[in-house]
């Protein structure tokens, strides 16, 4: 037997269901109480912002206040009421998307300023058949600059039968300007509890059956979404078509990893046994769970095993059997510990997603932590250690037995600016050799060095220099930097002006001259230092 007549037209679940008054409102008492407060004592704002993350009720809300400004009553004779009888005229054409006077508007995809133009022209006439006139704008973060400005000035001051109500999943998005013109209700995610309830009441309405693992399931996996929790029991129904809804069949559905499956490997990890943690791995793999699904598991377990330990009792929708492992695990295994596996898998769970091979990337991941959990606790070996259960004398007497390290090889004291230099490059300090041949006049006397600056120097440049030559040649140094004399020269200096002079001289050379203007365009390249005669010549045209 069908469960829907054979000439109506099916509808999902989603929109069957969605609450038609404040009753059915469900996860959202703290926004149902101020708005009955408001209407019960007329202290009715120009414009609402609902947020929150999709699927909570922010345009079914947008849609029943509308319904309960504009509600006459089965008599036609009713005024504003939080309980809107669904039967009168406004009520039913509301439902419906009918009536003239409550325009939804999909900011999505009307985002410009002629849109809101047409809204600001409409408002100065009054309401057709309506107590006030009502503009709902889903996803009001999508409008453009240019929108939320020319908005501005009618939000702040409507017509008295004119009313704004906004919803948004991105209410940073929405400019302070628009926020501070309107009061704003934060829908919250809806419980799992709740949702599992709501969810049996919907099973129960559709003549189907569920099982409560499976309800649950579903709830866990809808994150607080009202709507997301409905499609996805309205394809576990039709799945199972006449049959229950199990949970087997939810886990399947939805590609989620077996707890048992988790609960088996978690164990194998924490008994360090990796031979048994890749076999639960690879049992997974052949029962088809994603290997990134699968590290998921493990996190949420880990999870529920510290909010059990810190809480001393576990969630009571989670099936015997797993109640029974977390209460375990909670009394054997310490905080650090938890939290280290956390660590752990929260990095393999991110490798897994990112790898070109995600099974190979979990199975490298468990095997982590597998290794990790065979090491001991650090609080458990300070606490042997200062109890004596573990000998310490052990390291010490070899440490005495190792042979003594062979001394370490002085440098001999620069006696000159050059060697000063060349001391620094040998070991491989080329930033502080270019310095002191490039910037300073050094001289040198036997434990100081004294350095004229000419150049800029870098701070701490001579605590630097003092430091090195004090390691390296074992004796102590006082480095100065002073002003440098007049006509005092770098090491740089000096070299340019003997090549200067020897470039000179070789140029006065006669046979280099006679060999320049035997080969015309020649160029003396640099002379031979010891004696200035014939210099290596390069021609223009080579």
């Amino acid at each position: 037997m069908s469960l829907f007549p054979e000439d109506a037209p099916y509808r999902v679940l989603a929109r069957k269901y969605r609450p038609s008054d404040f009753g059915a409102l469900i996860g959202q008492d703290a926004v149902v109480t101020t708005l009955a407060n408001a209407i019960r004592t007329n202290r009715l704002a120009q414009a609402w912002l609902l947020t929150g993350v999709r699927g909570v009720g922010k345009t079914s809300t947008a849609r029943i206040i509308a319904k309960a400004l504009n509600c006459i009553g089965p008599d036609g004779a009713g005024g504003p009421t939080i309980e809107p009888c669904g039967v009168c005229a406004n009520c039913t054409a509301i439902s419906a998307g009918q009536h003239i006077d409550v325009v939804e508007m999909d900011a999505a995809s009307n985002t410009g300023v002629d849109n809101i133009r047409e809204i600001i022209e409409a408002v100065r006439y009054a309401s057709v058949s309506a107590r006030y006139k009502v503009y709902i704008v889903d996803e009001v973060h999508m409008l453009s600059k240019g929108a939320f400005n020319a908005l501005l000035k009618t939000l702040e001051e409507p017509p008295p039968h004119v009313k704004f109500i906004f919803a948004t999943t991105e209410v940073q998005k929405v400019p302070a300007t628009i926020l501070s013109r309107c009061q704003r209700f934060d829908l919250k995610r809806v419980p799992t509890e709740l949702l599992a309830d709501h969810f049996r009441k919907v099973t129960d309405a559709e003549g189907a059956s569920a099982e409560e693992e499976a309800l649950a399931l579903i709830a866990r996996a809808a994150e607080g979404s009202v709507r997301d929790g409905l499609s996805i029991l309205d394809q576990a129904i039709a799945q199972a078509g006449a049959g229950e809804v199990t949970a087997d069949a939810v886990r399947d559905m939805l590609g989620l990893a077996d707890r048992g499956r988790i609960a088996t490997l978690l164990g194998a990890i924490l008994a360090a046994d990796a031979q048994a943690a890749l076999e639960a791995v690879d049992s997974a793999h052949g029962a088809g769970v994603d290997p990134q699904a699968l590290v998921a598991g493990l996190l949420e377990m880990i999870h529920l095993t510290v909010r059990a330990k810190l809480a001393g009792s576990v969630d009571p929708a989670l099936p015997e059997g797993d109640r029974q492992a977390i209460r375990q695990w909670a009394a054997d295994l310490s905080f650090p510990a938890l939290h280290r596996l956390w660590q752990l898998l929260l990095k393999g769970h991110a490798e897994t997603g990112q790898a070109p091979a995600p099974q190979q990337a979990a199975e490298m991941a468990i095997l982590r932590c597998v290794h990790a959990a065979g090491l001991p606790d650090p609080d458990r070996v300070a606490k042997l250690l200062a109890d004596g259960a573990v000998p310490v004398a052990a390291p010490a007497a070899a440490l005495a037995a190792a042979p003594a390290p062979a001394p370490v090889a002085r440098a001999t004291a620069p006696l000159d600016p050059a060697a000063v230099v060349a001391l620094f490059e040998s070991h491989v300090e080329p930033m502080l050799a270019k310095q002191l041949r490039d910037e300073v006049a050094i001289s040198v006397q036997p434990g100081l060095l004294v350095l004229g600056q000419l150049g800029a120097l870098p701070a701490g440049f001579a605590a630097d220099v003092r430091r090195h030559l004090t390691d390296w040649t074992g004796q102590p140094w006082d480095v100065r930097i002073e002003p440098a004399a007049d006509g005092a020269e770098s090491l740089r200096m000096i070299a340019d002006r003997a090549r200067a002079n020897a470039h000179e001289a070789a140029m006065a050379d006669p046979m280099v001259q006679a060999m320049l203007n035997e080969f015309p365009g020649a160029e003396l390249l640099s002379p031979a230092p010891p004696r200035p005669s014939v210099a290596p010549l390069r021609s223009a045209s080579a």
